[in-house]
C-alpha cells in the first residue's frame, strides 16, 4: 500500500530535470501534467503544497548561459530571471483546473527565527485552507551560502516539518533508491520500503547524478529522516512514471516508501531539531547523556567537560557524548564564555563563580530535544 493513499496533507518536491527540457528552459507539458495530476489529488480532498526546483535552469536558459553559475551573483540573477518564468507557467497551468497558485520564497533564516518561522506556519496552513496551491522554492535571489538550505530536497522535508505533512514526495529521475548504484552494478535492486533513518539507507545512496540540479540520493534520504522526526514518510519515485501522483494515491507501490518510525514531535521541538542553525557544542560525560536519554531531565554543568564554539544565551547547542555523537540540541541558558568557566561544576556554585546565576540547568528539559 502506498503511503500516499491516506494522506491528507501532502509535499510534493519536483526536480530541475522534470520541470525543464534538461536544462534548455522550462518544460510547459511537463508542468502541465503536474498540474493536472495535482488538481486531481485536490479534487479528492487531499491539500498539496509543491516545491518546486527549476528557476535557475530557466534563467540560465533566457540568459544564454551554458554552464550554471559559480559566482553568487550571477546565480541569483539567474534565479530572479527564471523564477518569472516558473511562477508564469505554474500560474497558467493551474489556472486550466480553476485553481491558484501563490508563490512563497523561503531562506533558511526564515525558518530559523521563531516569529518568521511561526509566520510562515500560519500562511502556507492559511493558503492551504483557502484551496490555493502554494509553490515553494528557495529565495535565490536574496540567499547566500551560509543560510541557503542547499538543495529542495532538504526543503522538501522541511515543509513538511512546518506544516506537520503526513506524506513527503520527492520526485526524481531515479525509480527510487537501489541496495548499490544500479548505473554501475546490474545486481542492484530497488529498496520497496524501509524505515526513515536507517543507517544502512545512508550508505547505499549516491552522489549527485545531475548536471542540472544540485541533489543526489543522499540528499533525499536524509530529508526522509527530517520528515520523519515530524511523523512525515517519505516517497522517493521517478517522476517519469506516467501519472504517478494518481497511481501513488491509488495505493499502488510505486518506488521507495520510507516510514516514519515515531510519531509528530512537539512544534518546539521540531524546531529545534531541524530549523535552527547549531551555534557550538558542549560534550558531555557518561553521567550526563544517561540522565538526558533514561531520565528526560536537564543538562546541568556538572556534566559538560568540554566546550566547542562561540554561542550566546538563547542560542541553539548540540550535546555530544565522548565519542563525538551527538545525543541531543537544545537552548542554552549561558554563553560559550560562562558555559566554559561553569563546566564541571554543581549549579550550587554558579553564582559564586560567575556572580550571577540565571538558571541551574544549562539546558532545561523542556528547551532540549533528543537526537
Amino acid at each position: 500500500m502506498s503511503l500516499l493513499q491516506q494522506a491528507n496533507c501532502i509535499v510534493i518536491k519536483v526536480g530541475s530535470s522534470l520541470v525543464t527540457n534538461n536544462g534548455e528552459g522550462l518544460d510547459r507539458q511537463a508542468i502541465a501534467a503536474w498540474a493536472e495530476q495535482i488538481a486531481a489529488l485536490n479534487k479528492m480532498g487531499r491539500q498539496i503544497v509543491l516545491v518546486s526546483s527549476g528557476a535557475v535552469a530557466e534563467g540560465m536558459q533566457r540568459l544564454g548561459l551554458r554552464k550554471r553559475p559559480t559566482a553568487v551573483n550571477e546565480l541569483q540573477a539567474a534565479a530572479a530571471v527564471g523564477q518569472m518564468g516558473l511562477v508564469q507557467m505554474y500560474e497558467s497551468c493551474f489556472s486550466q483546473h480553476g485553481l491558484h497558485t501563490a508563490q512563497v520564497l523561503l531562506t533558511h533564516d526564515d525558518l530559523s527565527d521563531r516569529k518568521r518561522y511561526l509566520n510562515a506556519r500560519s500562511t502556507l496552513r492559511t493558503l492551504l485552507s483557502l484551496g490555493v496551491i502554494p509553490i515553494i522554492n528557495e529565495n535565490d535571489t536574496v540567499v547566500t551560502d551560509e543560510i541557503r538550505f542547499g538543495d529542495n530536497d532538504t526543503l522538501g522535508s522541511l515543509v513538511a516539518n512546518l506544516i506537520e505533512a503526513d506524506v513527503l514526495v520527492i520526485l526524481t529521475d531515479q525509480s527510487g533508491l537501489y541496495s548499490a548504484d544500479p548505473r554501475k552494478d546490474k545486481q542492484a535492486v530497488l529498496i520497496q520500503q524501509a524505515l526513515a533513518g536507517d543507517a544502512e539507507l545512508e550508505k547505499m545512496a549516491g552522489g549527485a547524478g545531475s548536471a542540472v540540479g544540485t541533489g543526489g540520493m543522499l540528499t533525499k534520504i536524509l530529508a526522509a529522516k527530517r520528515a520523519a522526526r515530524s511523523g512525515a514518510g517519505t516517497i522517493i519515485a521517478s517522476g517519469r512514471e506516467p501519472e504517478v501522483l494518481l497511481k501513488l494515491a491509488q495505493g499502488q507501490a510505486i518506488g521507495t516508501h520510507l516510514r516514519a518510525g515515531q510519531g509528530k514531535l512537539q512544534a518546539k521541538q521540531q524546531w529545534m531539531a531541524d530549523h535552527l542553525r547549531v551555534a557550538g557544542k558542549v560534550t558531555l560525560d557518561a553521567g550526563a547523556v544517561k540522565v538526558l536519554r533514561d531520565q528526560g531531565k536537564s543538562l546541568l554543568p556538572v556534566g559538560v567537560v568540554k566546550v566547542e564554539g562561540n554561542f550566546e544565551r538563547g542560542d541553539v547547542v548540540a550535546c555530544l557524548d565522548e565519542q563525538g555523537q551527538e545525543v541531543a540540541r537544545g537552548l542554552v541558558n549561558y554563553s560559550a564564555a560562562e558555559t566554559a568557566r561553569i563546566l564541571r561544576t554543581p549549579s550550587n556554585e554558579i553564582a559564586q563563580i560567575l556572580g550571577y546565576v540565571d538558571e541551574s540547568e544549562l539546558i532545561h528539559r523542556d528547551n532540549l530535544i533528543l537526537m
